[in-house]
């Protein structure tokens, strides 16, 4: 880089600005707008930005940018370059900016974020802008962004892409091919299971595919430590699917359970982390070690942080993970929209009826401890926190972005509970679930959506307070609808819980996941397919929500596979119910 050019541009300006962001680049100057010559630089970009550029947590005059830089490219004392512009080809200029060697460490595995709430415009449309990053005379790849629109209080539509689960090692990302190409989408909700902590986990890995397959550092099938995430997470994204996706589209992500261990909580009387499965809590050499388990919640924090791009409270110096990271977190699209993403996983309790897979985490026959008003999925400050949120919002949609199945998913007779069947979901924390939707009852709050992942299944879903009452007319029952998301490449859900029960309890669960069979059980579920893999779409206009699900053949390792529409729902404002809709024309 001439680095005479970005002084006169620097110079032109009057002086560089400083911005301290602490959770990541601590310090970078704003080089001002005059278009810089780029010719003669490289472009092979793979070998510096080996893991390519995205873009996350749209504000009305930002966004939090992203890259990697390849540990064999790095060079001393040489700092990293950004450019942000209307176009593609850079000529009108927005910002650029000079970010300091020292913000490229080993400390962070070499990632780089930046945040530039308040650095760019407030428009109308909320952009797209597009950024890329200079480092050592090379260019990354081009990314696109988008900020929030400034209009509003005007705005009428909103499209965003839903993912969940994407198992690298369980099948290929063509679904995310797809999810780059549709430039109808104004955003991406990714609502967890970014990565598997896993490298060949039995219970729910077939590795059936041998060029994904994954080695970590420790020697383990499971993620011990923080070197093990860091290379689980440079797997992920360097699949090229994946970079497309996240190049192409501003993305919003919470986590889920495998971004540490899976089916994890909070363990509150030991105050450690909770991790049924994992070797710390199995394996008699580790003594089930309170240490060890804490200390791999932090280190699965960081990663995330790092790997992950979010606008987030992160004190990497914490020793508690309460402390560490605040996850949940709110955007309002101005009086149209008002978007919860919530977090579930690190302020959990136990599971209600022991951490047994059978008779345990799912179907607990004879037990009913999942009703007890001490069980908490989200943690009493996040519970209040949205509580309050969606009850004061005047946003004409509500939309709450969710890991685990907000709905019932039970074996019924005549519309009373035998026995749900996940209570690693909501229907573990019953008490709390109804404390939740009877203060939306209450508040008459209107328009409310639930966008769900976890499952691996496509379903759409009524939401109600009291799932007993099967009286269709008694509309203040009805408090709104769930979109249910499926796995990019994720077990389905026979596979996944089908695998770890006995086969005549096999035989028994997977009679009771039949589609018939779990509408019949569960009549407020109006569409339920746990055999595919792919994504949805969920378009907000003034008048209706409408979801569509997408089916991908996850075995096929080609950019242009082909996708199938599976469903279409529409959740009219003026019925409390969703209604199917023809899925021709998709």
């Amino acid at each position: 880089m001439d680095r005479r050019r970005f002084l006169s541009a620097l110079g032109a300006m009057g002086g560089g600005l400083l911005v301290t962001w602490q959770a990541q680049a601590t310090d970078w100057l704003n080089l001002g707008t005059a278009p810089l010559d780029t010719s003669g630089m490289r472009t092979d970009s793979a070998r510096v930005f080996d893991l390519s550029v995205s873009s996350a947590d749209p504000t009305l005059t930002g966004v939090i940018l992203w890259t990697h830089i390849n540990p064999d490219a790095i060079k001393a004392n040489e700092p990293l370059y950004l450019q942000v512009a209307l176009d593609a080809n850079f000529q009108t200029m927005l910002m650029q900016a000079q970010i300091a060697p020292q913000d490229i460490t080993p400390e962070r595995d070499h990632t780089i974020k930046i945040d530039l709430d308040g650095q760019l415009p407030a428009t109308n449309s909320g952009g797209p802008y597009f950024y890329r990053f200079i480092y050592d005379r090379t260019l990354s790849r081009t990314g696109r962004c988008r900020t929030l629109s400034s209009a509003g209080n005007g705005l009428k539509h909103l499209k965003f892409g839903l993912l969940t689960c994407q198992d690298y090692t369980n099948g290929y990302y063509g679904a995310l091919s797809h999810v780059a190409k549709d430039d109808s989408l104004d955003f991406v909700l990714h609502l967890g299971d970014f990565i598997y902590e896993s490298a060949g986990d039995p219970r729910f890995q077939s590795l059936p595919f041998a060029d994904r397959m994954l080695v970590l550092p420790s020697g383990g099938i499971v993620a011990m430590d923080l070197a093990d995430y860091r290379t689980i997470y440079r797997k992920y994204r360097s699949d090229p699917n994946l970079q497309a996706a996240m190049e192409r589209h501003t993305f919003i992500c919470v986590p889920d359970d495998h971004e540490t261990a899976n089916d994890s909580y909070w363990d509150y009387a030991r105050d450690t982390l909770g991790a049924p499965d994992h070797p710390y809590t199995t394996d008699p050499k580790y003594g089930n070690s309170p240490a060890l388990l804490k200390q791999l919640k932090l280190d699965s924090q960081r990663a995330w942080t790092e790997y992950v791009p979010a606008r987030v409270a992160y004190n990497p110096l914490a020793t508690h993970p309460f402390e560490a990271l605040k996850v949940y977190r709110r955007f309002a699209f101005g009086s149209f929209l008002d978007l919860f993403m919530i977090e579930n996983r690190t302020y959990r309790s136990p599971h209600p009826c022991g951490e047994k897979d059978a008779l345990g985490r799912y179907l607990p026959i004879g037990c009913t401890k999942y009703n007890s008003p001490e069980q908490t999925l989200l943690g009493a400050t996040q519970h209040n926190w949205l509580v309050e949120g969606l009850t004061q919002s005047r946003a004409t949609w509500k939309l709450m972005g969710n890991q685990t199945f907000f709905g019932r998913l039970a074996v019924t007779f005549l519309g009373a509970e035998l026995a749900p069947l996940d209570v690693d979901a909501w229907d573990g924390f019953n008490a709390e679930r109804r404390a939740l939707t009877g203060a939306l009852r209450d508040a008459k709050v209107r328009n409310y959506l639930v966008v769900t992942g976890d499952l691996h299944t496509f379903m759409a879903s009524n939401t109600k307070h009291d799932y007993g009452n099967l009286n269709p007319l008694d509309f203040d029952n009805f408090v709104g609808a769930e979109f249910m998301t499926p796995s990019v490449t994720s077990a389905n859900l026979g596979e996944m819980i089908g695998s770890k029960l006995t086969a005549q309890q096999r035989t028994l669960l997977m009679q009771g996941l039949a589609a018939p069979a779990v509408r019949l059980n569960n009549p407020h579920i109006q569409y339920f397919n746990s055999n595919q893999q792919g994504y949805s779409t969920l378009e907000l206009t003034d008048s209706y929500a409408e979801w569509v699900a997408y089916a991908v053949d996850k075995s096929v390792n080609d950019p242009a596979v082909a996708r199938k529409c599976v469903a279409r729902q529409r959740k009219y404002m003026s019925l409390p119910w969703l209604m199917a809709q023809s899925t021709s024309g998709y």
